[in-house]
């Protein structure tokens, strides 16, 4: 297999393989980004079209959003025993096929069907977890730093795709975007195929950092029921106040990024006479920006007090929600927006990770961050449905990032309520 003569190709030169492993989920989490971004471009073809309401657009994207949430904590139990590889390949097979299918779709209930169901399903069986078990299993070393990097892929994934997809849009049709997003796909499952292993063990290695001299040998074979190893671990965890101050605060991170900004910041735009292409280089801006936040972030976090990292980034956050209609939508408004903005955009995952891991280990840490991760994306399907409806009977979109605003200043008191780590557990993650 190419992965193995690659590995020891790598190894002559010093070079982890591990290193391989961010850059090809770095390359599939990205052009994820541009399938997950690409419905926010839509939405205006799709009502001139069929006719349809934003209302019922944005109620096929949150339901996607819901249960890309909940498959969360369930990819991680399916990565644990199926492999990633495996995992992230079928997962791509079945969002390229539904993508595929939704070009001939008519109705609203096969928008709802294919975009909403089967995509938020099929997305949902590696979300953020595969990048934090691939950190877990892969490194020792530089984990805040590779949770960082893989989290930003999402930004640079708007970078590369949201202004293309919007130029294809705007000249030829959503369907020749669509399209064009279905062959991406199909490279990055191919990429998937060729270079992604499970472990380190599959090539006779140890994780990045690991001063060991013999491989670790590989685990046995992993055949714990799916729903039992997940809703085991989502009994666990709920006993501890920290698990729903994270799960809260992560709430309200997907309710104030993917669910609104995401979704609505272009159709918003346009609003205010902004052209379409123009609003998704707007986004792509905020993707620059968001790419070294993110990776920035990841280096904080494995030396300041995440805690206090996350009251910054949702009280900043919320501060620049609520200035954005104040903006009045000019160019110089808008880009101290997609500046203050992106910087912060995803910035809040590396310290919430790390916080996961250490206050429920670094075995349970995907499972537990699964379940978090899922009241992520409830607040992201909250929002995007909230902000459609708020259009539709309000005729604007502004109450929606008022009331946005002031729930991230609301996350970042929830953070500083999160009790420090105990000394044993301290000392075992600064010895880590």
């Amino acid at each position: 297999m190419i992965s193995n003569w690659l590995a020891s190709a790598l190894a002559r030169r010093n070079i982890h393989y591990g290193w391989v492993m961010v850059g090809v989920t770095f390359f599939t989490a990205l052009i994820s980004a541009g399938t997950v971004g690409a419905p926010g471009v839509f939405i205006v073809p799709l009502q001139h079209e069929f006719g349809w309401s934003t209302a019922e657009i944005s109620s096929a994207l949150s339901i996607r959003f819901v249960l890309f949430g909940l498959m969360a904590p369930f990819a991680a139990a399916l990565l644990n025993r199926y492999g990633l590889r495996n995992v992230a390949l079928t997962a791509q097979l079945i969002v390229i096929s539904a993508l595929l299918a939704s070009l001939a779709m008519t109705k609203v209930w096969q928008l709802v069907l294919l975009w909403g169901v089967v995509i938020g399903i099929a997305t949902g069986m590696t979300a953020l977890v595969l990048g934090a078990t691939i950190a877990a299993r892969w490194f020792v070393a530089r984990r805040g730093l590779v949770v960082g990097i893989l989290t930003a892929s999402v930004a640079t994934g708007q970078l590369i795709f949201l202004p293309l997809i919007a130029s294809l849009t705007e000249r030829y049709g959503w369907r020749t975007a669509l399209a064009l997003v279905c062959v991406m796909l199909c490279v990055s499952a191919f990429a998937v195929l060729m270079l992604m292993c499970d472990r380190p063990s599959d090539l006779g290695l140890r994780p990045f950092g690991d001063t060991g001299t013999e491989p670790l040998p590989a685990p046995p074979p992993n055949a714990a029921p799916i729903m039992g190893a997940a809703l085991g671990t989502l009994r666990d965890a709920s006993k501890s106040p920290v698990f729903w101050a994270l799960f809260l605060t992560f709430a309200i991170c997907g309710a104030s990024t993917a669910g609104l900004i995401q979704v609505h910041l272009i159709p918003m735009c346009m609003d205010f006479g902004i052209p379409q292409v123009q609003a998704a280089s707007l986004l792509a801006a905020m993707g620059v920006f968001d790419f070294f936040g993110t990776i920035m972030s990841g280096w904080l976090s494995d030396r300041y007090d995440n805690r206090w990292l996350l009251f910054w980034y949702y009280g900043l956050r919320g501060l620049s929600l609520v200035f954005l209609p104040f903006s009045d939508f000019t160019f110089y408004g808008l880009s101290l927006f997609a500046m203050f903005y992106g910087l912060d955009w995803i910035a809040t995952v590396p310290p919430t990770v790390r916080l996961t891991a250490q206050r429920f280990g670094a075995e349970r840490a995907n499972l537990v961050f699964g379940w978090i991760f899922a009241g992520h994306q409830i607040g992201a399907g909250l929002a995007a449905f909230a902000a459609g409806l708020s259009r539709t009977l309000l005729a604007s979109y502004l109450p929606a990032f008022f009331v946005a605003g002031a729930l991230c200043i609301i996350a970042a008191l929830v953070a500083l309520s999160i009790s420090r780590p105990r000394p044993v557990l301290a000392a075992a993650e600064a010895a880590a």
